[in-house]
């Protein structure tokens, strides 16, 4: 990824050279003349196209933004109550993960929502153990960050 990214803008400045302007609409229209160029001839480079890896750190960025203001609503639903009726606990989350710094950015997305904590993980990493204020059912907690933040790292680091 980072390879393509570097060549698409040395492809922009060097269009800005030839050019001979060094305006920004100049650069934009070398950076995408840079992304057809990469994109076609993808099949060349060892990793995918850079532009869906890109894509798919957005979609992340969009899942933990909606997850943290659900998150902020039920924990304020909570506290306003008159009286408070939360089951707090502690579950097991097996993760599919295997890369560290994917480990570190689930329990850093679970942590950052309100609501939850990972309170510790498993010495093979493979299992997260995390804290939520109010747990009703279990099975749908885990099924919720594995359909999401999971998920969405998957799809990153591929």
């Amino acid at each position: 990824m980072a390879f393509q990214l570097l060549l698409n803008l040395l492809i922009s400045f060097v269009w800005m050279f030839l050019k001979g302007s060094f305006a920004p609409d100049t650069f934009l229209i070398g950076f995408i003349i840079g992304l057809m160029l990469i994109y076609m001839t993808r099949r060349f480079f060892t990793d995918k196209f850079y532009l869906y890896r890109v894509v798919s750190i957005i979609k992340l960025l969009g899942i933990f933004l909606r997850e943290l203001v659900l998150s902020n609503i039920a924990v304020l639903k909570i506290i306003l109550r008159p009286r408070l009726k939360v089951t707090p606990g502690i579950f097991a989350l097996e993760t599919a993960l295997t890369k560290n710094w994917e480990i570190t950015i689930l329990c850093n997305l679970i942590t950052l929502t309100p609501g939850t904590l990972v309170v510790d993980i498993s010495e093979d990493n493979k299992i997260l153990y995390i804290h939520a204020m109010d747990i009703r059912d279990k099975e749908a907690t885990i099924s919720s960050i594995k359909n999401s933040f999971e998920k969405a790292i998957q799809e990153v680091s591929l």
